[in-house]
């Protein structure tokens, strides 16, 4: 059993002038005299951190004990912060770096070249079961009973499936209304979690859930909880077990609440630190152009990291304006339909970090990119195909050659929004499916693969049959 002492692992605001710590015993969402984001950190000094990632590998030869079955445990090394009885863990990070000529070709990149990294096997069906299993067992650590989140769906299904399958603590989720899909608020009321639906979009839901958690003393498991981040950081420590340890060139991924971006810069970070690895890949952050805030801010505004003092009267103008207008985030890839993501500083941070981009595509060219994942072999969320339309852009801009070595996040499973799915491929079969795509500016559908439609006939059948021979 590893043994995990208070003063190895703590709480620290990512604000420079900030040097206040915190026991990681405590629950904290920001830092009390800063108040801006936390981190949690380690005395890398006194933990025995490994001489080389391949020493991972031995892990698994022991795939009997939970933790190092875990895609998330295995590598609990990089995250010290938890002794080994107190974990919580259900399996998640069974998921797969897939190399994919097909959506390579797509993108424009050399044979070979084009990875996509598929967070949609683990239990829940999304990226978030990484930092859920983290978050699920700090609250363990603390004694929690109740936790809460806001959600566009992915978020409250992961909370849902760690409370109801442990029965550690119960669960209460906040949505927006009409702003999350079927299949994931399916997946929150099937689990057993409370479901709250707020008369209005995710921001607001996430704004009261902040304020309920603070006030009922209820465990908060958004993306603002430092232990959520944590967890995520082992979606890049299985990116590079998939390239033989190598550092790509390039990590895509979509921009939402910005948790991810965020969480592995801060990976890339550590690793470089301990001497694990020699470079760090650059990052690409891909918005929806409906829901463009990080977008707007990094490219049209000049927003940086600054050392840690990004110009706060810059992020504040920006939102004063967009409450004035009554601008509001509108896309199909609801995952990511966010006006204020709450680690914006902490994706800035790792936007520094790794030398990073951001843009935004529209709505039809991540849904003609989640086509053609599909044909290659993984179906997924439209969020997910935010990646690899932002890859294609990079690389028609020539900011990506041809042959470097480019992995994409895909963040969720496909069925989690199958609305989306059937309305591209046959939206002419239903007028709500077409409406749908229509509203996000979505006319044309050029990789669509629509059902056939024949007579109970069999001479007609076969004729169809032929024509595909």
């Amino acid at each position: 059993m590893t043994t995990v002492l208070d003063d190895f692992a703590f709480q620290r605001s990512i604000a420079p002038d900030c040097d206040t710590t915190y026991g990681v015993d405590q629950t904290l969402t920001v830092c009390p005299e800063s108040n801006d984001l936390l981190d949690v950190r380690y005395d890398w000094d006194r933990l025995p951190v490994p001489t080389s990632l391949k020493e991972f590998e031995a892990a698994w030869a022991n795939r009997g004990n939970p933790l190092d079955f875990s895609g998330v445990w295995r590598f609990r090394r990089l995250l010290p912060f938890a002794p080994d009885d107190q974990i919580v863990t259900i399996g998640e990070g069974q998921t797969i770096l897939q190399q994919s000529d097909p959506v390579g070709k797509y993108v424009g990149m050399d044979a070979g070249q084009l990875y996509l990294q598929y967070e949609g096997l683990n239990p829940s069906g999304s990226f978030k079961d990484n930092g859920m299993t983290a978050a699920s067992t700090h609250a363990r650590m603390v004694g929690a009973k109740i936790a809460a989140c806001a959600s566009t769906g992915n978020t409250s299904a992961s909370l849902a499936i760690y409370a109801s399958t442990t029965g550690l603590f119960r669960v209460v989720v906040f949505v927006g209304s009409g702003k999350i899909a079927f299949g994931k608020l399916s997946q929150a009321l099937d689990y057993g979690a409370t479901t709250i639906q707020i008369r209005g979009d995710f921001d607001d839901a996430l704004r009261q859930v902040r304020a309920v958690c603070a006030e009922g003393g209820i465990y908060l498991c958004n993306s603002v909880n430092p232990f959520r981040l944590e967890g995520q950081k082992t979606i890049m420590y299985r990116v590079l077990e998939g390239l033989g340890w190598e550092v790509p060139d390039w990590i895509v991924v979509p921009g939402g609440n910005l948790g991810n971006s965020s969480a592995f810069g801060k990976a890339f970070l550590e690793l470089k630190e301990l001497g694990l690895i020699d470079r760090i890949p650059r990052l690409a952050v891909i918005n929806a152009a409906g829901a463009n805030t990080l977008h707007e801010l990094y490219e049209h505004k000049g927003l940086r990291w600054n050392d840690g003092r990004p110009d706060q009267t810059l992020i504040d103008a920006f939102y004063t304006d967009m409450d004035e207008k009554n601008r509001r985030a509108n896309t199909l890839a609801s995952a990511i339909e966010i006006n204020r993501p709450v680690n914006l500083k902490k994706c800035l941070r790792a936007l520094d970090a790794c030398d990073g981009v951001v843009r935004e595509v529209s709505d039809a060219e991540i849904l003609d990119a989640k086509a053609n994942v599909g044909a290659g072999g993984f179906g997924c969320e439209p969020a997910s195909g935010a990646s690899v339309a932002g890859a294609r852009l990079l690389r028609k801009q020539g900011v990506i050659a041809p042959g470097d070595r480019v992995v994409c996040i895909l963040t969720g499973h496909q069925l989690k929004d199958p609305d989306v799915t059937v309305g591209y491929h046959a939206a002419e079969s239903d007028d709500r499916l077409a409406e749908k795509l229509a509203s996000g500016g979505v006319m044309e559908r050029p990789f669509a693969n629509g059902p056939i439609v024949v007579d109970n006939d069999f001479d007609r059948i076969m004729e169809v049959i032929r024509q595909i021979g």
